[in-house]
């Protein structure tokens, strides 16, 4: 049996080869093994609102207020997060906030300091 590669997008291992193409029947993505090896080659960009590229240590500004699950008080616009550390996952940003502790964040609503 063929040893066929996992899904990049939704990682199932139910994909099939046709043609040229590996397709996943759960997601419906469609790639060939030379984009495989190129997206392993590259690393996870991490982007904010704007589209500015995201660093480990960067100093970030909240730009929507956040409701924090399990506390009745929201983080508000325009805080400042210093000295982030960017993860894999939904929520790609790690940090603490000043008054709220250990967050996980999203990208999408910061924008670089």
């Amino acid at each position: 049996m063929l040893d066929l590669p996992k899904c990049p997008k939704c990682n199932s291992e139910y994909t099939y080869e046709d043609g040229g193409l590996f397709i996943c029947p759960e997601c419906a993505h469609e790639w060939t093994l030379e984009s495989e090896n190129k997206t392993n080659e590259t690393e996870n960009v991490v982007k904010d609102s704007n589209g500015n590229i995201l660093n480990d240590g960067d100093s970030v500004t909240i730009i929507k207020d956040l409701k924090v699950k399990g506390s009745s008080s929201s983080i508000k616009i325009g805080t400042k997060v210093k000295n982030i550390r960017l993860v894999d996952g939904d929520h790609d940003i790690d940090c603490k906030i000043d008054g709220f502790g250990a967050m996980q964040l999203k990208s999408e609503f910061v924008k670089k300091a």
